[in-house]
């Protein structure tokens, strides 16, 4: 199928050339130094912060998973895009730590508030979720994208992508990935938009969809029976994975890292928040319409991950085809430079550089660019191995995520909350809560092999799993923390609540006002109203 005509094509070579002018442009600032190259300097304002969080949140795999999920689930996986007020916790709850340590990466924190192994365990542990969720998701997403407009095969079209995202990570560090990722965040944004809008005129309205889409595709609540989201299930176990995600992820915390001060991280975190709510109604919601399409005839649709894509090349006109085009390719871009940029800091700040401590500058940022290949590597390598563990994307990528989550979770936020938790306490929950996550894997893909205990530990509902693991790595923390000696006074001096200096309280207080506090209010606001109008008290009703 012919996709692109001519005019779609200029429009995707002009979007293209602005990406390299941008990358350009950054990879001509200084970059020699270890804090330019991994965080920007920390000299970036909120825009870019807030921009460049929702651009590294929103790839490819969210647009095809999400549209797709959408499609065959209906909304009920919303509740990880409406994760905006974990968004808002990052911002007035955990920048301010982050921030004061002067930290490069999430590891390093957790050696300063526990030990050198928490470091370590963290690193290690980070890179191989980057393996198993973000590269492999990301590439095998675009990858579908690009079979679908271009006609390329499945794995052309994935090694190119990955060759040409890292040619500019690679070369541009921090700097060239947020501003790419800024100007790649809009140009989604509003393709995506304007594409839903076209669906809706399309199909007759948002109520002629609504009339369309079953009611128990409408509800983001489904019955305690429902085999794969009940809503105990959903409504628990995704703020886990977001606390996770959005709190503690390397992936995620790093732009705020290269914020050039408290009060812009915090804004960047606020404008984040917002920009958060509208993949809600600019992926899910086409999946929802390509449904009602593909009802009356309208559309063909092989697969629920097609959704996206279908509605692209049957709906949208010359020209927008092709800069929506541009925005999906961008998104894989923009995902993928995000991971490959934090896969570098990762390994070459908490683990090459506590291996050789006197490493030079210029060679910490060789390294860096080294370890980013063997990463994409690895998360080529997985992709095949993925599509045993689920039969859409995008529950793919929470349910692996819901695995991974819960210890980490557990760590960062007693270890915050609660100065009593101690190094001891923290390792054996990030052991034993990784060695659980890593068994249910391995199980859930031998399944048809297993019985009895086993055969129920590895088709357990994952949403079920995540809160029982989440649960039990509470209590472990907990319990062998003050089994075991307290903490020293260096391991909680401004590193948790009560620790704090009064000066340190008093300079975060003067970084937000009124106006901070009334626009944080009103994402929560807005995602109530969502939560309530999909719901068995309204349209899912």
């Amino acid at each position: 199928m012919q996709v692109f005509q001519t005019a779609d094509w200029i429009i995707i070579i002009l979007y293209f050339l602005l990406i390299a002018v941008v990358s350009w442009w950054t990879m001509r600032r200084k970059k020699d130094s270890a804090s330019e190259y991994f965080l920007a300097g920390r000299n970036i304002g909120w825009f870019v912060v807030g921009a460049s969080i929702l651009a590294s949140n929103v790839g490819s795999e969210h647009v095809v998973g999400l549209s797709g999920t959408a499609a065959k689930s209906g909304v009920v996986m919303g509740h990880y895009e409406l994760h905006s007020w974990i968004v808002l916790m990052l911002g007035w709850v955990f920048i301010p730590f982050y921030i004061r340590s002067q930290v490069f990466t999430m590891p390093e924190f957790l050696e300063r508030r526990f030990s050198p192994a928490a470091r370590w365990f963290l690193s290690i542990f980070s890179l191989l979720s980057y393996v198993l969720t973000k590269v492999s998701v990301t590439v095998y997403a675009g990858a579908v994208v690009i079979a679908a407009f271009m006609g390329f095969d499945f794995w052309t079209s994935a090694l190119v992508l990955v060759v040409l995202t890292g040619i500019y990570t690679v070369l541009g560090g921090m700097r060239a990935v947020a501003y790419t990722e800024a100007i790649q965040a809009v140009v989604l944004l509003l393709g995506s938009l304007i594409l839903t809008l076209i669906g809706l005129n399309e199909i007759g309205g948002w109520s002629a969809m609504i009339a369309a889409v079953p009611a128990e595709k409408l509800n983001m609540f489904p019955p305690l029976s429902d085999p794969d989201f009940p809503w105990a299930g959903i409504l628990f176990a995704s703020p886990i994975v977001g606390l996770w995600y959005w709190c503690t992820d390397q992936y995620i915390v790093q732009r705020c890292l290269a914020a050039s001060s408290e009060q812009e991280a915090r804004r960047g975190t606020i404008f984040a928040a917002y920009l958060k709510l509208f993949p809600f109604f600019i992926f899910m919601i086409p999946g929802l319409i390509a449904t009602a399409l593909a009802a009356s005839g309208k559309l063909q649709l092989e697969s629920p991950d097609q959704a996206f894509p279908a509605l692209v090349q049957t709906l949208m006109p010359v020209g927008l085809r092709g800069l929506l085009a541009g925005g999906l390719l961008a998104a894989l871009m923009s995902s993928l430079a995000s991971v490959f940029n934090s896969c570098s800091t990762l390994f070459t700040m908490d683990i090459y550089r506590k291996i050789r401590p006197n490493t030079g500058e210029k060679k910490l940022v060789r390294v860096g660019r080294i370890a980013t290949a063997v990463v994409v590597v690895l998360g080529i390598l997985w992709i095949p191995i993925m599509k045993g563990i689920s039969g859409t994307l995008y529950q793919y990528l929470q349910s692996v995520q819901s695995y991974l989550a819960p210890p980490v979770a557990a760590v960062f936020l007693l270890g915050i909350f609660f100065k009593r938790i101690n190094a001891t306490g923290a390792m054996a929950t990030l052991a034993g809560g990784f060695f659980l996550g890593m068994l249910r894997i391995f199980l859930e893909l031998q399944k048809d092999t297993l019985s009895g205990f086993w055969l129920g530990f590895a088709t357990m509902n994952f949403l079920y799993f995540c809160i029982t693991l989440f649960v039990f790595c509470l209590i472990l923390l907990i319990v062998v923390s003050l089994l075991t000696s307290p903490p020293t006074n260096s391991q909680l001096a401004g590193l948790t609540f009560s620790t704090t200096s009064d000066f340190d309280r008093a300079k975060t207080r003067s970084s937000w006002n009124t106006v901070d506090v009334l626009l944080s209010a009103g994402v929560v606001a807005i995602i109530l109203t969502v939560f309530i109008y999909f719901s068995p008290l309204g349209v899912g009703g």
